[in-house]
């Protein structure tokens, strides 16, 4: 996190521009001067204890819960949180001691606890992805809609370094039209006689049952593609064709979803007319979250794990190919004035998880939406359904039903 990024950017791209996409974004609120304290009940001791919500001044984590001890432990020991409870629903019996709950369970139940939480009066944000079908969907956006809370997404990919230097860039008019984008997310599931024998890993419950992670559909985890492509142009999906790839193995021939893939890749096309290719493999000599954003103007190329860096890649005729391009930093943003300065430090996902904590505060404190509200998540998570619905039929074209705001 301590190394500077660099691109290679057109020496006669626009200089504002380029400017204002290395400087503080655009359009993000500044948090409202304010004594008062968010009080969060924090759920889910696994990734729930990778957000600092403890370190901005306007929060406070008021209770934890998991349903396993040693995760319950986890949480109080991260927070320094002195009640605790064996399960979300004791917590839910006291919600006038909350204002807010960070939902981290099990994607399956995500939208379950969010509305559990919700009916409850109290604003969420959720680990990714929002939703598994188009009718929790719907049930998202109602509830949303019905209660007026707050709803926010945790999603990563939209707060790493390079997407808040592309999402200025694009702001600034620096890529002309995006008509193509290139998502991709890896997650090599690794030995795949170890994936069977090794009872202690994430794919397993204490019991030697198999967990939610096992056998799921590669497109039913799409948000940390489509966070680069919805975070940055705001973007709709609205047709998608999707293929699939698998294999013989229990991971594929027994789980819960009957997803028969390994590896899913799709063709999207947006609203405006543009494409977009998503790739999300749990099979594949790769790891990560990588973008690629090709524009009128030019295209940038998110680095690879090291084997090649950032690049901005212009398009010209008139100059040589060895004066098309000058050396650009992106900001380590998270370093910077738009977050509190106990939050200024590196964390995982390349500086994300302290922008993601303090969006959601500050969104309570100011009386505003998130940024990455009901309406963005959902944007984020459904084309992934539909998806993996077209991969079933041997990667038929379908439309993608819209869930922005209903009325």
């Amino acid at each position: 996190m301590e190394s500077r990024r660099e691109f290679l950017g057109h020496r006669l791209l626009d200089a504002t521009a380029l400017a204002a996409a290395a400087g503080l974004p655009a359009g993000l609120p500044a948090q409202t001067e304010s004594s008062r304290q968010i009080r969060i009940g924090v759920v889910g001791g696994g990734f729930g204890t990778h957000f600092d919500w403890h370190e901005h001044p306007n929060s406070t984590v008021a209770a934890v819960t998991d349903l396993r001890a040693e995760r319950r432990d986890a949480l109080q020991t991260k927070y320094r949180c002195d009640t605790v409870y064996d399960s979300l629903e004791e917590m839910l019996r006291r919600p006038e001691d909350l204002d807010a709950v960070a939902v981290f369970t099990g994607a399956p139940d995500h939208f379950k606890h969010v509305s559990m939480c919700m009916e409850r009066g109290l604003h969420v944000i959720s680990a990714v992805p929002a939703v598994m079908t188009l009718e929790e969907a719907d049930g998202l956006r109602d509830l949303k809609e019905r209660t007026g809370l707050r709803y926010m997404m945790a999603e990563t990919s939209y707060y790493r370094q390079p997407t808040i230097y592309a999402r200025n860039l694009h702001g600034e008019s620096g890529f002309g039209e995006v008509f193509y984008t290139e998502l991709e997310y890896y997650h090599d599931r690794g030995d795949l006689d170890a994936l069977l024998s090794d009872k202690t890993s994430r794919f397993y419950e204490p019991d030697g049952s198999r967990t939610w992670r096992w056998g799921l559909p590669p497109m039913h985890y799409p948000t940390h593609c489509l966070g680069f492509l919805v975070g940055v142009t705001r973007e709709r999906i609205d047709r998608v064709s999707c293929l699939g790839w698998g294999g013989k193995h229990p991971w594929l021939e027994e789980n819960r979803y009957d997803n028969p893939y390994w590896c899913q890749s799709a063709l999207m096309q947006t609203d405006r007319g543009n494409m977009s290719r998503c790739n999300v493999f749990w099979f594949v000599g790769g790891h990560g979250e990588q973008a690629r954003w090709f524009g009128e103007r030019g295209s940038l190329f998110m680095s690879v794990g090291g084997l090649h860096q950032d690049v901005w890649l212009p398009r010209s005729k008139a100059l040589d190919r060895n004066e098309r391009v000058q050396r650009l930093e992106i900001p380590d943003y998270w370093k910077s004035e738009m977050l509190p300065p106990r939050m200024r430090h590196g964390s995982g996902h390349d500086g994300s998880h302290p922008f993601l904590a303090a969006e959601f505060v500050n969104a309570l404190i100011d009386d505003r939406e998130p940024v990455i509200d009901v309406y963005e998540s959902l944007a984020m998570t459904v084309p992934g359904i539909v998806a993996h619905q077209s991969s079933l039929k041997n990667g038929e074209q379908l439309a993608v039903p819209s869930f922005d705001r209903s009325g």
